[in-house]
């Protein structure tokens, strides 16, 4: 076996780079950058170069590199990137769901015992162990469907010592666990039940008693808020906002789920991305074209709570930029496979394949400040998945089930 540390692999049939294309707006499918019988060659954990397969091949020999060879046709592409979840959690929220489809208002499931506050319950009452085998049995299902770094969000615990828990048990997975994990700080999920306050006592609590030791241990350089009706006003989640940006953290926001107000927010605070968008109208698409700020759809979210998609057609044709994630979570998007919710979005949104395949590469990375991963380059992560097939048509045409049987994360291949 070669110990140069160089790996050749290949020939794909086809390989999607996904380089040089814009961040912002729509996308036609002739401008995806495809390789033709390309390989990819890779140093310990970065790609070092990608081409032609038999022009890359001398090199790899000269280099005695390791040879890799696929004997049958694959597409590959870049690891997928989830920007949005909730995989830290403990319980089942199957009753609402069930209570749900059955016609039950949200008030009338919290009444009888479900919600939000159910799944806040379990999580409180788990150990930092059994919430960490939880993210691992999720992060491990959705490696092996091409997922290869995760979003996840803490705000099931919603007290100082239980938001730590749940950040404490994300750092430690991801410090033992092949997949890469970043931490989100999203204590200002609701205001908690048992809290002694009203909300903007509660903010100023998590400001005060918990960001100072988030950013002490290093758990997590990123703040969300829930901007609703139900959870925190405009006005005072921009003031929290701002405050957790002064301490140095980076922001986004659950924003215009059910109400506008929320992508506003995110636009005043220069927020790395707002995630859901499905309420947001003409006037916050037109707003969110003007600024940086990343919009996420949450597909996953619609699909479980049965309400209409985030406006992602018009979001592109608009200039913005287009982010798909799960949402995975106990509660409203239980489901958790972020390739099939991308495949409905598209179909129902009538996005092109080379929109949906930079909402899940590059376009994510963008989203979470993430600079080496998301595209098949020079000096980038090796993070590749493989379909078996000859077409990336394919891969969104069977609607999700058509899994990558290859991955590799940092260089090393850790599924097949």
């Amino acid at each position: 076996m070669s110990t140069s540390h160089y790996t050749l692999v290949g020939p794909f049939k086809q390989l999607l780079t996904m380089e040089d294309i814009p961040l912002k707006g729509a996308l036609a499918d002739h401008t995806l950058p495809v390789i033709e019988d390309g390989g990819i060659m890779l140093h310990r954990d970065r790609i070092y170069k990608v081409g032609s397969y038999v022009d890359l091949l001398e090199e790899a020999e000269a280099k005695q590199a390791e040879i890799h060879v696929l004997d049958s046709d694959y597409v590959g592409m870049p690891g997928f990137i989830d920007a949005h979840t909730h995989i830290c959690f403990a319980g089942s929220r199957s009753n609402d769901y069930a209570m749900r489809n059955a016609g039950k208002s949200y008030l009338e499931i919290a009444k009888q015992g479900g919600g939000i506050w159910n799944t806040v319950t379990h999580t409180r009452k788990a150990s930092q162990d059994e919430l960490e085998e939880g993210i691992i049995r999720r992060a491990e299902r959705h490696l092996s469907e091409g997922v290869t770094t995760i979003e996840v969000k803490s705000g099931y615990g919603l007290t100082v010592d239980c938001e730590l828990k749940m950040l404490r048990s994300i750092a430690n997975t991801n410090k033992n666990h092949v997949i890469d994990l970043i931490p989100t700080c999203l204590a200002a999920h609701i205001k908690p039940k048992d809290f002694d306050g009203d909300e903007k006592e509660y903010l100023d609590h998590i400001i005060q008693e918990l960001l100072p030791i988030v950013q002490q241990e290093k758990l997590s350089r990123r703040v969300d808020i829930f901007i609703e009706e139900t959870a925190f006003s405009v006005e005072l989640a921009t003031s929290f906002l701002e405050q957790a940006q002064a301490l140095g953290f980076n922001v986004t926001v659950h924003a215009d789920q059910f109400s506008t107000g929320g992508s506003e927010v995110a636009i005043h605070v220069d927020a790395m991305s707002a995630d859901h968008l499905e309420a947001s109208t003409d006037k916050e698409i037109e707003l969110l074209s003007k600024s940086n700020v990343i919009p996420i759809a949450l597909p996953g979210a619609s699909m479980g709570l049965g309400c209409p998609f985030t406006p992602a057609r018009k979001l592109l044709d608009s200039g913005c930029s287009l982010v798909i994630a799960s949402d995975w979570n106990p509660g409203s998007a239980p489901m958790g496979d972020l390739l099939m919710q991308a495949s409905i979005l598209g179909t129902y949104e009538k996005l092109s394949n080379a929109e949906i395949l930079s909402a899940l590469t590059f376009r994510a990375a963008a989203a979470l400040g993430l600079n080496d991963r998301g595209v098949l380059s020079n000096d980038k992560l090796g993070d590749i998945i493989a379909f078996p097939c000859s077409h990336y048509n394919e891969v969104l045409y069977q609607q999700g089930k058509l899994k990558p049987s290859m991955i590799w994360k940092r260089g090393v291949q850790v599924c097949q």
